[in-house]
């Protein structure tokens, strides 16, 4: 039953944290972290993500443009890029640490707790890369409330609201913080023996055969 739950475990794990950090690359490069639509035209909308601006006009189509200085930005999405490639990172190094520790890959079954210490680790940098994902779409959320119920600004001016791409960040870092968690669960629950090698086999052939050859020359 351990070993069955484990299994699972690992699946579910390695699958949540891929679709995790797909969707946290996809949120990164996404324009559409803030929308924003005109009163007085409504065929023009407004899109604003972390590397460009984009207006979507009915004739014309989508026209963007990309933010020329990183300084110019607000803080929250200069801090907003830079958590989002610590996140991608974060993500990848998860993936390629964690898939060595998975039981149907044969690499490192010999040492034991090796394959136990690469789901572990890669369950930490799954929560690490959840977590990087989920500061800067929750900052970026606070900051457009803030701004929308903004008293001092008067109410003819248009407000940003959420756009499709912090939900998509959302559903992205809570995917990975429960993929680590489960490839942690699975490390917990004693692994399956390693399938034997060719050499292994020999050897406990070898032992066999000793201790049937010592029990004759006893019995003599």
């Amino acid at each position: 039953m351990a070993l069955v739950f484990r299994t699972v475990a690992q699946f579910a794990g390695i699958s949540l944290s891929l679709l995790g950090w797909v969707l946290s690359c996809l949120t990164n490069y996404l324009p559409q972290w803030k929308n924003l639509n005109l009163d007085l035209n409504e065929m023009e909308n407004w899109t604003m993500g972390l590397w460009q601006a984009c207006v979507i006009q009915e004739e014309v189509g989508r026209q963007c443009k990309d933010f020329d200085s990183f300084l110019a930005l607000p803080a929250e999405l200069r801090i907003a890029r830079i958590l989002m490639f610590l996140s991608n990172g974060l993500g990848l190094l998860g993936l390629l640490v964690s898939s060595f520790g998975l039981d149907c890959l044969r690499i490192g079954e010999t040492r034991r707790g090796h394959k136990k210490g690469l789901l572990i680790l890669g369950g930490i940098l799954f929560w690490a890369a959840g977590v990087a994902v989920l500061a800067p779409v929750s900052w970026v959320a606070y900051q457009t409330v803030q701004e929308f119920w903004d008293e001092t600004v008067p109410e003819i001016v248009p407000r940003w609201e959420f756009g499709d791409a912090l939900f998509l960040g959302w559903f992205a870092g809570f995917s990975l913080l429960l993929g680590g968690g489960l490839l942690d669960c699975a490390a917990c629950f004693s692994q399956a023996a390693p399938a034997l090698g060719h050499h292994a086999v020999a050897e406990t052939r070898y032992h066999c055969e000793h201790r049937q050859m010592n029990k004759a020359h006893r019995k003599i």
